[in-house]
């Protein structure tokens, strides 16, 4: 082993040829560039839980295995949230700067009790679970959006599930902690931050990019918002010239949510463990692309694993409610296998849309029984029309929604059939899933407004329950909608629902 810190990307690219595993925290870049040079590389190991500087793409191309620390900075980040709400809250950071400049101005740093105020939080995971008990503790009311927490396990906790809007109204301080997707981008913005009450306090230690930081300067100006607490900007490091850093009512952190000496040491030891383990005995743990498969089997397990995955994305995506069961059926030659790990990706693909902290092959199952979510298995020798078929359904509150899909040729996953209409789906990319009454003139439309907004459809699958029946358009386009023009699209005529789909 050789312990090389402080190395920059030309430097890491001419050294890396030359080694079998790769032990990163956040500042290094793992690129599809350097991938290629590391001809040797068989395992990358990151010291923490996020992934954003690894492309995992690329590893998994090569075979390389990617692992990760789930949960070693949980409890580390919802500190640093709770003392960032704190500081906010009695105004310490500026108070500290005033006194150290040689003044004494008691009359200008009034303070907010916590004490019987309403926390709203957005995504409650391991983090946001965490950030509650000690909100908590603090006789604070915390009342919560997460629409895949069911309200048995809300109620455990001790938290009033709302839904975003009511959260908004209610809450005296705010907190997120979503992933940062198609849907989360911008949650916070000028149209959420209306809804809220006056003076109203917003924290931020997920990703940059939740909040739209234009909207939040704005609002800080106008006061409609009292103060904001940042851990995480849109761009980092954060531009000297933001103006969110000239205001007095702003107190920032250098995105250090995870950064204790006690979660820096527990991280490091995990992963050091995790990599002696796969290079020394072929022993995976905690890795994000590949599951505990033996070797010789994972050949033909594979195609099915990133099947399911795709599929539990899909579902994540699609269908809203407090998740209570996943059942799996196996249709066909795939019912021979060993599906325990194919489940697992399906769980896996399930999980991650929708969770701050990233979920891997290793914590999946544990997430998913900490948040009271039944899992079910099926198997069946006949598949139908099909080889293999791999079912997915699961039950959300009092609504239930399934996605099927197949492989052709054995190695290329296809979605066939959604919520009992058949069509034939390439689940990857950027894609607009569109349901409507089956009318003419909604195709047109939704291609016409798309090309109007500079969006080219790549492909597009139709499906439908009868004439003039409901019908399903899943539309694949080459970039992302904005929030703006998904809510255009959901305003054409007959078109009961669009959402954003990221596979």
């Amino acid at each position: 082993m050789d312990v090389k810190t402080r190395l920059g990307p030309d430097e890491l690219l001419k050294v890396i040829p030359d080694y079998d595993g790769l032990v990163v925290r956040s500042a290094t870049k793992v690129t599809k560039k350097l991938i290629e040079a590391a001809k040797r590389l068989k395992v990358v190991g990151r010291a923490g839980s996020g992934l954003d500087n690894v492309d995992l793409l690329a590893a998994t191309k090569r075979g390389i295995v990617v692992m990760n620390t789930p949960g070693g900075n949980t409890v580390t980040t919802a500190e640093h949230t709770v003392a960032l709400i704190f500081s906010l809250a009695r105004m310490i950071p500026q108070a500290t700067a005033s006194i150290k400049a040689g003044k004494w101005e008691k009359n200008k740093f009034m303070g907010m009790e916590l004490y019987n105020k309403t926390l709203g939080i957005i995504g409650i995971g391991q983090i946001g679970s965490y950030v509650t008990k000690l909100a908590q503790g603090a006789q604070m009311q915390v009342i919560a959006y997460d629409p895949y927490l069911s309200e048995e396990n809300a109620k455990k906790m001790g938290v009033e599930l709302v839904d975003l809007n009511e959260l908004y109204r209610r809450s005296d301080i705010i907190s997120v902690h979503v992933p940062l997707t198609a849907e989360t981008k911008s949650l916070i913005n000028a149209e959420a931050i209306g809804k809220m009450k006056d003076g109203v306090r917003i924290i931020n230690c997920a990703r940059g990019g939740i909040v739209n930081e234009k909207d939040l300067h704005e609002a800080l100006v106008k006061g409609k918002v009292a103060g904001t607490a940042i851990d995480v900007f849109e761009q980092e490091p954060v531009d000297p010239k933001n103006p969110l850093l000239a205001l007095d009512n702003v107190i920032c952190t250098p995105h250090i949510g995870a950064a204790t000496t006690e979660a820096q040491e527990n991280v490091a030891l995990a992963i050091a463990e995790q990599i002696a383990d796969y290079l020394i005995r072929g022993v995976v743990r905690g890795a994000v692309n590949i599951p505990s498969v033996p070797v010789d089997l994972l050949p033909k397990i594979q195609p099915y694993l990133t099947l399911a995955e795709k599929l539990g994305a899909f579902l994540a995506q699609s269908h809203e409610g407090g998740l209570v069961q996943l059942t799996i059926e196996y249709r066909g030659e795939v019912a021979a296998l060993t599906t325990a790990p194919i489940t697992v990706a399906a769980l896996k693909g399930l999980l991650t849309p929708i969770l701050e902290e990233p979920v891997n092959y290793v914590n999946a199952p544990i997430v998913a029984r900490e948040r009271g979510i039944e899992i079910k298995e099926i198997k069946s020798a006949e598949a139908g029309e099909f080889t293999s078929l791999v079912v997915l359904t699961v039950k959300a509150g009092s609504k239930q929604a399934t996605v099927s899909g197949t492989l052709y040729n054995r190695k290329d996953p296809r979605i066939v059939e959604i919520d009992g209409l058949s069509l034939e789906v390439v689940p990857e990319g950027h894609m607009l899933l569109m349901i409507n009454d089956d009318q003419p003139g909604v195709i047109g439309n939704i291609g016409h407004l798309l090309g109007d907004n500079r969006i080219n459809i790549s492909r597009m699958q139709l499906g439908r329950e009868r004439s003039g029946g409901k019908a399903i358009s899943v539309v694949g386009i080459d970039s992302p909608v904005s929030p703006e023009l998904l809510g255009k699209l959901k305003k054409l005529p007959h078109v009961l629902s669009a959402k954003l789909i990221e596979l």
